[in-house]
């Protein structure tokens, strides 16, 4: 038995990076799966969104462990859509028992340089988006009364500040209040609240060749194993790039029974690059 065996999760930003590996992740531990993505590039980001076949990549893995999915496309900033997939959803699996609100976009540049549509941009995705995904699965989670848990992905950035990114960490920070108020609100009904809050993980939102370049700005075209140098100096642990699957580890704990005393939570999965005193 699997350590959600029998769950119903629904994950956002599902076909690629940490969403697919949070999608993968909880139906190796036996969970059904509703994965949505919007498959779409957004207007602000540096690099490209992922598309359909990535989705279907991920019904695929799912798949192939034996499990249920439902892969739809959808944009979190969007109610009706999101409505409509949750509907959908317990139409085809009968409950929801787990979100991972994981969906989110970054970008770049001093905070008095940011255009208003930058900003914004930011804010609607990974703030906005994440309270319209939970907001769709709350009032089925508290009519049914068997309780549940709710996983939002945030950042350090949502704990620490980090320049050059003001937008993006004013709405990580927003991700790690909203989390602790629907602690709170949901702690009655049995619903747990909790964030996981990762490092610089190796996914194609931070992991491209933009982002790579502020981090080296003296090398013309820096690789990923350039950059991989300098996550190992900004982390306690000599681990470089953090991998997904160590993020989705934590969203499964979190998920799973072993947590049921535990809500209103941020879980730093960073390799220690929030220690006050890292020796390196």
């Amino acid at each position: 038995m699997g350590r959600v065996a029998g769950k119903v999760a629904l994950v956002t930003g599902a076909a690629r990076g940490m969403g697919r590996s949070h999608a993968v992740r909880l139906a190796q531990q036996g969970a059904d799966i509703i994965a949505v993505d919007l498959c779409a590039d957004l207007e602000t980001t540096p690099y490209p969104g992922a598309d359909g076949q990535d989705l279907s990549s991920t019904t695929q893995l799912v798949e192939q462990l034996g499990r249920r999915i439902l892969a739809r496309r959808a944009d979190t900033r969007n109610s009706d859509e999101l409505q409509n997939v949750v509907d959908e959803a317990i139409a085809e699996f009968g409950h929801i028992d787990v979100v991972c609100a994981n969906a989110g976009m970054s970008s770049f540049g001093f905070s008095w340089e940011l255009t208003d549509e930058a900003w914004q941009e930011i804010i609607d995705v990974n703030l906005t988006g994440s309270w319209k995904t939970v907001k769709a699965v709350i009032p089925h989670m508290i009519e049914r009364k068997e309780g549940g848990s709710l996983v939002f992905i945030s950042s350090t950035a949502g704990l620490i500040g980090v320049p050059t990114m003001a937008h993006y960490t004013a709405s990580k920070h927003g991700v790690v209040g909203l989390m602790r108020a629907l602690a709170v609100e949901l702690a009655p009904h049995n619903i747990r609240v909790n964030s996981v809050n990762p490092g610089n993980v190796d996914t194609p939102m931070v992991n491209n060749a933009p982002m790579r370049k502020i981090y080296l700005p003296e090398v013309s075209d820096p690789t990923p194993e350039d950059a991989n140098e300098v996550m190992k100096e900004m982390s306690a642990l000599p681990t470089g790039w953090l991998d997904s699957q160590g993020v989705s580890d934590a969203v499964v704990y979190l998920a799973s029974e072993e947590a049921r005393h535990i809500t209103g939570i941020t879980l730093p999965v960073d390799a220690g690059m929030m220690l006050p005193n890292k020796m390196r």
